[in-house]
C-alpha cells in the first residue's frame, strides 16, 4: 500500500511546491475547480446531469486526485473515433481538472493485444490501464494476472472509487463479469454487429412488385438467412443497375489477414444457430464451438462435445464464402475489414448482413450518396436475420465491449490514478457527449435521454435499437474462450483456406477445431491458468454428441426454409411495444 509515506511524501513535496510558488493551498484547489467549471461550460454538454451536478461530480474527481497530483500515467487503447476522442479532449482535461499528467495511446488493435499479453508474460509495467476488448474476459479471469475491479472498489480502490459511478446503468457489465460473480473490466464504449439496408431502395414500389412476383413474398427486412440471400441474388442478378450504377445485393471481405478472424469470432456460428442457448453467451457450447463443463473447457471439435466444426458452423461458412462470390463486388474478396467497411457509403450496395455500427459515424457525413439533403440518412440498421439453425434464447449477433483493464503487476499508487481517469471518460458528466461523438453508448441514462431522441433521426435506426429489448442479443465473446489471443490468432488462416477455395469449409473447420483443441491441451498440461483451465474431454464417435440434446446440433434436412421479411416500421412498432 501506497497510503502514509506516499501521501506524506506528496504533501511535502506540493507544500514545497506551492511554496515556490507564492500560491496557497486554497488558491490551487480554486484553480482545478475553475478548469472544471471550463470544460463544463465549453465541453461536457450535452449531459444527463445538470451543470450543478456536474460540477459536483468533478470536485470529487479533484479531491481524490491530490495523492496522485503530479504524477505522470500512460494508458493505451485501440484507435477507433471514441478512443480518439478521449485521447485528444478528454485526456487534456483530465489533466487539468485533476493535475495527474495523463497520456492516452492509440494504438492498432492488435498491437494492443500484443503489448497486453507482454506485461501479462512478463509482470514488466507497460501500461496502467488498458482498454481492450471484454472479449478477453475469459483470459483475465483464468490466469490471474488481471486485476478484479471488484475487488479493487471495496480494498486499495475504494476511496478512490466515485460515488457517482453507479454500476448498474453500464449496459455491458455483465459481458465483463466472469463466472466467479467479480467484475474484471469497466465498459468504456460499445457498438454492435447488425443488418444493414438501403431503406430508399426497399420501399420503391417497382422492386417491390418485382421482388414479391419472383420471390412470392414481401421486399423488407430479413428476419432468416432465406431472405437475406433471396434479396442479395434479387439485386445482385435481377435488377443490376439502379440510376445507371451496378448494384449488389450484399458486401464482405475476403482477404487473409487478421481481420479475417473477427468475421467469425464476432459471433457468425451463432447467427447461424450454431452453440447452445444462452445469454450472454451459450451454454455448455459457446459461439466459438468451445464447450465448457463446470467453466472448464473440455474441448472444442465435434468429437469433444465441441462445435467449431459442426454442421451449423459448417453450414454458416458455406454461405459466407457463396455469398462473398456470388453477390458481393468482385473486388471485395481481396479486401480486409477496414478496406471494405467504407464501401456501402459509397451507394452500390443494398445490404449488408455483417455491419458494425461503429460505422455509424462515418455513414452520416453529408454529402455522401446514402445521404439525403435533409441531414437524414437513405440506410437503416435493423436486428441481423437469423440461421436455420438458430433456436429463441440463442445469442444473435456481437457487440464489442471496449473495457478498462488493470493488470496487478503495474505499481499500485499508478494503477490507482488510471483508475480514476478510467471513472473520469466513464463518467455521466462527459459520456453522453462522448456518446454522441463516437456513437458508442455504455449507460443506459445517455441511450434513454432527450439529447438521443432529437438525434435518433440522423441515425438509421441506432438509438431504436439501443432502446429495443433485442438489444441483449448481441453480446461479446463469452467466458468459454481460455486465452482469447492465443485462439484467436488460428481463425483467420484458416478462414482464409475456405475463403480462397482452398479447402471445403468442412476441412477448414476441421482443421482449426483441431488446431484449438491443441492450444487447449497444452494451456491444460501447463497448468498455467489459476482458476477454471481446460481439463479436455477424451475423442468419441461425432454421432454421440450429435444424439445428444443442444450442441453441436445434426445437419438439417432442409438448410432453406422459405425466405421471411417484416417491414421495418413494424419492426419499430413491435420494439415500441416491448418497451411499455
Amino acid at each position: 500500500m501506497f497510503d502514509k509515506n506516499n501521501k506524506l511524501r506528496h504533501s511535502v513535496s506540493l507544500a514545497a511546491m506551492l511554496a515556490l510558488s507564492g500560491l496557497s493551498a486554497a488558491a490551487w484547489a480554486d484553480a482545478y475547480e475553475d478548469a472544471a467549471k471550463k470544460w463544463i461550460g465549453s465541453e461536457f454538454k450535452p449531459s444527463t446531469l445538470t451543470p450543478e451536478q456536474q460540477l459536483e461530480e468533478l470536485k470529487w474527481f479533484i479531491k481524490a486526485s491530490e495523492p496522485f497530483r503530479g504524477m505522470s500515467i500512460k494508458v493505451v487503447s485501440e484507435t477507433i473515433a471514441t478512443h480518439e476522442y478521449e485521447s485528444k479532449t478528454l485526456a487534456k482535461a483530465f489533466t487539468e481538472i485533476t493535475g495527474i499528467k495523463l497520456t492516452h495511446d492509440l494504438l492498432q488493435e492488435g498491437d494492443v493485444v500484443e503489448k497486453l499479453q507482454t506485461q501479462m508474460q512478463s509482470d514488466k509495467n507497460i501500461y496502467d490501464g488498458w482498454v481492450n476488448d471484454s472479449d478477453l474476459i475469459g483470459t483475465h479471469f483464468r490466469y490471474g494476472k488481471t486485476e478484479s475491479i471488484t475487488d479493487l472498489m471495496a480494498n486499495e480502490g475504494k476511496a478512490y472509487t466515485s460515488p457517482t459511478l453507479d454500476i448498474k446503468d453500464f449496459i455491458g457489465i455483465s459481458f465483463t463479469t466472469a463466472p466467479d460473480g467479480k467484475i474484471y473490466q469497466l465498459p468504456d464504449q460499445q457498438f454492435a454487429n447488425l443488418y444493414w439496408f438501403r431503406a430508399d431502395w426497399f420501399e420503391r414500389a417497382d422492386l417491390k412488385a418485382k421482388f414479391k412476383e419472383k420471390f412470392g413474398y414481401e421486399l423488407g427486412v430479413p428476419v432468416n438467412w432465406s431472405a437475406y440471400e433471396d434479396i442479395a441474388k434479387f439485386f445482385s442478378e435481377d435488377i443490376k443497375e439502379i440510376d445507371g450504377k451496378r448494384v449488389y445485393g450484399h458486401m464482405d471481405y475476403g482477404k487473409k489477414d487478421p481481420s479475417l478472424g473477427w468475421r467469425f469470432t464476432d459471433a457468425w456460428f451463432s447467427m447461424a444457430g450454431a452453440g447452445d442457448k444462452g445469454i450472454p453467451n451459450g451454454l455448455p457450447v459457446d459461439e466459438w464451438g468451445i464447450r465448457v463443463e463446470d467453466c472448464h473447457p473440455v474441448g472444442s471439435s465435434v468429437t469433444r462435445g465441441g462445435d467449431t466444426n459442426g454442421p451449423a458452423a459448417v453450414y454458416a461458412t458455406t454461405k459466407y464464402v457463396d455469398w462473398l462470390k456470388k453477390y458481393a463486388p468482385p473486388e471485395a474478396a481481396g479486401m480486409t475489414f477496414s478496406e471494405s467497411g467504407p464501401v456501402p457509403s459509397q451507394g452500390n450496395i443494398a445490404q449488408q448482413i455483417f455491419w458494425y455500427t461503429a460505422f455509424t459515424a462515418d455513414m452520416t457525413k453529408p454529402g455522401l450518396p446514402v445521404m439525403n439533403a435533409d441531414g437524414t440518412p437513405k440506410w437503416r440498421m435493423a436486428p441481423s436475420p437469423k440461421g436455420p439453425y438458430w433456436e429463441e434464447g440463442m445469442k444473435l449477433g456481437y457487440q464489442d465491449a471496449g473495457s478498462w483493464t488493470f493488470l496487478k503487476s503495474t505499481p499500485e499508487k499508478q494503477k490507482l490514478a488510471a483508475w480514476l481517469y478510467a471513472q473520469f471518460v466513464t463518467s455521466k458528466t462527459v459520456s453522453l457527449k462522448k456518446t454522441i461523438v463516437g456513437l458508442t453508448p455504455i449507460r443506459e441514462s445517455d441511450i434513454n435521454s432527450q439529447a438521443m431522441t432529437d438525434l435518433a433521426p440522423k441515425l438509421g435506426g441506432l438509438v431504436e435499437f439501443y432502446r429495443s429489448p433485442a438489444r441483449v442479443q448481441w453480446t461479446p465473446t463469452g467466458t468459454n474462450v481460455p486465452d482469447y489471443p492465443r485462439l484467436a490468432q488460428l481463425w483467420w488462416s484458416h478462414i482464409a483456406e475456405a475463403a480462397s477455395g482452398e479447402k471445403t469449409p468442412q476441412q477448414a473447420l476441421d482443421g482449426l477445431a483441431k488446431d484449438q483443441d491443441a492450444i487447449l491441451t497444452r494451456l491444460e498440461r501447463s497448468k498455467a491458468q489459476a482458476t477454471c483451465a481446460p481439463k479436455m474431454n477424451p475423442e468419441r464417435d461425432a454421432q454421440y454428441w450429435l444424439d445428444q440434446p443442444g450442441a453441436p446440433k445434426p445437419k438439417l434436412a432442409n438448410e432453406k426454409p422459405k425466405g421471411e421479411t417484416v417491414s421495418y416500421a413494424e419492426l419499430l412498432k413491435s420494439w415500441e411495444a416491448a418497451r411499455k
